[in-house]
């Protein structure tokens, strides 16, 4: 399966997820990629969007590998071959800093007016445009799960198997569209996957009704 674009995946996820409509979901992007998706979804739904704040931690020469990853509150997931892919001590607290920094500063850009909505006793989707290590996923769920929804869910138009089976233990639910047996990098599955800058994650969220916001 491939999509056009992230807006083409979000209306294939939304219909994947219509159970949930009438039930006030709040659908939570990760931040940047996955904005644009959440909000069709929420929209679709019916419920309201905001976005979960985590970072990927990428490896030693290799940023784009995922070798774990951090929450807002500082929880990482740190992957059992963070070591084997040259990832000491030193090099992970020294690139949670980093990515707890950025946080904070997308923080401040995206939720100048409000705090995060609160999701307790709702039903939580969270929604990314792909899993390719389940990293950041993980620990977008632990920070969410730690907030006490009624339901939580994780929502991806594709995945690898392998972040799947990572990803299962941590949601009540997961919704996949597809996860192909070759799977090299969310990008080879869309046919337009441009970068989503902070201004249009600005908009999205402000077009939504809900002050900017990550978390």
């Amino acid at each position: 399966m491939s999509f056009q674009d992230r807006a083409d995946a979000g209306r294939q996820l939304a219909r994947a997820l219509v159970s949930w409509r009438g039930q006030r979901p709040i659908v939570y992007a990760i931040p940047r990629g996955a904005v644009p998706m959440g909000k069709i979804v929420a929209d679709a739904l019916d419920g309201e969007l905001d976005v979960v704040l985590t970072r990927k931690l990428g490896a030693p020469g290799n940023p784009e590998f995922a070798i774990g990853a951090v929450d807002e509150t500082g929880w990482s997931y740190i992957a059992d071959y963070a070591a084997q892919a040259g990832a000491t001590q030193e090099y992970l607290d020294d690139t949670i800093a980093d990515e707890m920094e950025t946080m904070r500063r997308r923080r401040a850009e995206y939720t100048p007016v409000r705090p995060p909505l609160d999701p307790a006793g709702r039903v939580a989707i969270v929604v990314d445009d792909g899993l390719a290590t389940g990293a950041t996923m993980i620990a977008a769920l632990h920070a969410l799960r730690a907030r006490r929804p009624r339901r939580l869910v994780c929502a991806v138009p594709v995945a690898s198997t392998e972040a799947l089976a990572k990803v299962r233990p941590h949601a009540d639910e997961v919704v996949c569209l597809d996860a192909p047996e070759y799977f090299h990098a969310v990008g080879q599955f869309y046919r337009d996957f441009r970068q989503v800058e902070d201004s249009e994650v600005i908009a999205l969220l402000r077009a939504a009704g809900t002050p900017a916001k990550d978390g």
